[in-house]
């Protein structure tokens, strides 16, 4: 998993550590992805994201809340439940263009700045979840 903070001088800590670690980093993760869904849900600017989700997002809260918790370097618990993720597959029954891909990072993006994350953390956290937003695309354009 992309957990750990790559660059010269980095202290290799991994982001769930950066977000509070053993202390409150599970906490904070809930707290950003329930901010995340709120914004999906209530942003004109991602409608036709939320438009791809089921009309009940408590399913797809939780599984983001449990991957990104071992995605970020915390416990695993999306493997424990489910297995390994397998983000590709699970994403190929809905068409990710660049559009959707951009409007996830917007509200998450937004969730952040909305829970005040520190600048130099938000770059690094958003920068990695871009790459995985990206690799979701499974449709040319938008």
């Amino acid at each position: 998993m992309l957990n750990e903070i790559e660059e010269a001088g980095s202290d290799k800590r991994t982001f769930f550590e950066l977000l509070g670690g053993a202390e409150s980093g599970t906490q904070n993760i809930r707290l950003l992805v329930e901010t995340f869904y709120d914004i999906m849900d209530s942003d004109p600017k991602a409608k036709p994201l939320r438009d791809m989700h089921q009309p009940d997002l408590t399913s797809a809260r939780e599984k983001l809340f449990m991957f990104l918790t071992g995605w970020t370097g915390g416990p695993q618990l999306y493997i424990e439940r489910y297995g390994h993720p397998m983000l590709r597959k699970r994403h190929m029954p809905f068409e990710i263009g660049e559009s959707a891909r951009d409007q996830w990072m917007y509200c998450m993006i937004k969730a952040m700045h909305q829970l005040a994350y520190d600048d130099d953390l938000m770059k690094k956290l958003a920068n990695q979840l871009y790459g995985v937003a990206d690799f979701m695309r499974n449709k040319q354009g938008h």
